[in-house]
């Protein structure tokens, strides 16, 4: 059966992006490099250099940099080698006006993901007459995989695994081929191997399972029997099912509105998920999953607490309310405990 810690532990991505101009070399998206996780996660920012159509960099040209509707334009002068830079930029749209006098505007639109560093390598403005327009874009599995790497490394008080949680306020929805490594990453983290010892080891000081016995043997069945439990649950509700049914098995962070609106959508996310077409549905992935888990664990289980059909769906409903106080706690209290969650702007604790 998946335990309600999975609704905490349920659980963004540094994909590069290449921006063609016209008779120029191809931009490049770069993504900061990072160290093992003791940094801050990587700023969000915009650079590039600003040239002529004869190939001479352009100094002092004005770059305006314009982000989402309420936000304040910022700009910058090129510099002597043409360059400019936009630090601590916000995610999400963005356009780039570039001005100077003798040369027609020439704008640069597009997207950026949390953390990432996007480097327009070199901006052409040409003599009045022609503008260009330049989009930057990327594949919805682009900009899914550099979200989904940065939910990766979600740790509740720094080394809980939270990775069934997106607290992007827009994020992109996952393929199936995202979703099953998603799973066998919350599957086979070594955090989850301890806490399984440590269960195994509380039944077997309190003789739970009596039919596994004591000692080695017993402690060995026990410590199996909840691995599986948990491995069977996570790849049949967070993947197999959702891949099938196109349905996306992580929790959306809400983060805004009343406490009252708060708690009734982490409630209601027991039983409704996002789908892949963006639309809300009831989560029969997480729903028949845990019901398969149930019915799969009469296998291995000894004979005297093998659960009937009865039983089985007894403690699916069980599951499924332990998924809503587990959304209970993403909603009001993990976000907190977990250190270097990417500013996406939007939703707030």
């Amino acid at each position: 059966m998946l335990p309600w810690l999975a609704g905490i532990a349920l659980a963004v991505p540094a994909a590069a992006q290449r921006l063609d101009l016209p008779e120029v070399p191809s931009p490049q998206a770069v993504q900061q490099p990072s160290s093992s996780g003791q940094q801050d996660a990587p700023s969000t920012s915009i650079h590039g250099v600003v040239a002529n159509s004869a190939g001479a960099v352009c100094e002092g040209a004005h770059v305006e940099l314009t982000q989402p509707a309420g936000s304040a334009a910022v700009t910058a002068d090129s510099d002597s080698n043409g360059r400019f830079n936009f630090p601590n930029a916000a995610s999400g749209p963005f356009k780039l006006t570039v001005t100077s006098t003798g040369f027609m505007p020439q704008v640069v639109t597009g997207t950026l993901t949390a953390g990432q560093s996007l480097e327009v390598s070199s901006i052409v403005l040409v003599m009045k007459g022609t503008t260009t327009d330049v989009e930057v874009t990327a594949t919805r599995q682009e900009i899914a995989q550099e979200q989904l790497q940065l939910e990766e490394t979600q740790r509740v008080l720094g080394f809980y695994p939270n990775f069934y949680v997106t607290y992007d306020p827009h994020p992109a929805l996952l393929t199936p081929r995202q979703k099953f490594s998603l799973a066998w990453k919350s599957s086979v983290d070594p955090v989850n191997f301890a806490a399984t010892g440590v269960v195994a080891g509380i039944e077997q000081a309190t003789n739970s399972f009596s039919g596994y016995g004591q000692g080695a043997q017993g402690y060995a069945k026990r410590y199996g029997a909840g691995y599986a439990d948990g491995f069977i649950a996570t790849m049949i509700g967070g993947a197999i099912l959702p891949a099938w049914w196109k349905q996306d098995p992580r929790y959306f962070y809400k983060g805004t509105g009343t406490r009252r609106s708060r708690v009734l959508y982490a409630i209601a996310n027991a039983v409704v998920c996002k789908g892949d077409n963006g639309h809300w549905q009831v989560n029969y992935s997480a729903i028949v999953g845990g019901l398969a888990a149930g019915g799969i664990s009469n296998l291995y289980y000894p004979a005297a607490n093998r659960s009937g059909a009865a039983l089985t769906f007894e403690n699916a409903g069980f599951g499924t309310l332990g998924s809503a106080v587990g959304n209970l706690f993403q909603e009001f209290l993990v976000k907190r405990l977990t250190p270097r969650i990417p500013n996406y702007g939007s939703a707030q604790p």
